[in-house]
């Protein structure tokens, strides 16, 4: 039997533990990023992308929380059940896709989805609930804040995008960019971010920070570009949409420019 996620008021967190070949670093924990010199050796599934998530951001797993409904998949996965109690119309996403994704091998069955109810049997085996808790907890805040910089929350309809902060494009122009296509390419995102200011929430502002600090990241790594530069434009734009969010967009910016970093960015297109 199927639940409606999204009509039932559910975030599910779909774990899986599939045996395949790990993707490039940049798609295990999307804008967060894991440098060469970090050893992968034993990390093989979602459980493992989930726990590291979890650890960098100060809190347990979900696969290991015991305050919620936990089910576990014939195939060795977990599904864990949460409340969406905020009202926000969460998107569903595949881990191993090449879209939005929590974590690779990690899905989010949210708005649009479905996940297999509790004690369900089918030919491949049972859905068995795992403990005592029956029902879900509600969406822990820091998970929350993920799905909503992994892009999880969909794109409000926002107004006409406003002008870069002055500060921001001063930046911008002092590093460099206001000679050529990397002006054009960074004042570009930077103003989509800039543009949240007008909706206080559901305009994806994360995903878009997250976006314009990846494509901040690849300019520098090709030379368009300080990294300091691009760090204080970043910020500005930042400050103007979100005031008195600096730490949140701070974390947010450093992950996107790291993972940026590693992808230099051409004017054609990445490298």
């Amino acid at each position: 039997m199927g639940v409606a996620t999204g009509p039932a008021g559910l975030v599910v967190i779909d774990v899986d533990a599939h045996a395949c070949e790990l993707p490039d670093r940049d798609r295990l924990l999307p804008g967060v990023g894991i440098s060469a010199g970090v050893d992968l050796t034993g990390l093989a599934n979602g459980f493992h992308t989930l726990g590291v998530l979890a650890a960098l951001r100060g809190a347990a797993s979900p696969a290991n929380d015991e305050s919620t409904l936990r089910v576990r998949t014939p195939s060795g996965g977990l599904h864990v059940w949460y409340r969406n109690e905020g009202g926000h119309h969460w998107q569903c996403s595949s881990g191993s896709g090449g879209g939005r994704a929590l974590a690779w091998q990690v899905d989010v069955r949210a708005h649009g989805g479905y996940i297999v109810a509790p004690g369900t049997v089918t030919p491949a085996g049972v859905y068995r609930p795992v403990g005592s808790v029956r029902m879900p907890a509600p969406l822990p805040a820091w998970l929350a804040r993920e799905l909503e910089r992994t892009g999880h929350l969909p794109s409000a309809s926002v107004p006409r995008a406003r002008p870069v902060p002055p500060r921001a494009r001063q930046a911008v122009i002092a590093a460099g960019g206001g000679r050529g296509g990397g002006n054009r390419v960074l004042t570009g995102v930077l103003a989509e971010v800039a543009a949240c200011v007008a909706v206080p929430e559901g305009a994806a502002f994360s995903e878009k920070l997250n976006r314009a600090a990846y494509t901040a990241g690849g300019l520098v790594a090709a030379g368009h570009v300080t990294e300091a530069e691009a760090t204080r434009a970043l910020r500005d734009a930042a400050e103007q949409a979100r005031p008195g969010q600096q730490r949140r967009c701070l974390a947010i910016i450093r992950g996107g420019l790291s993972a940026g970093l590693a992808r230099p960015l051409s004017l054609g297109g990445r490298a």
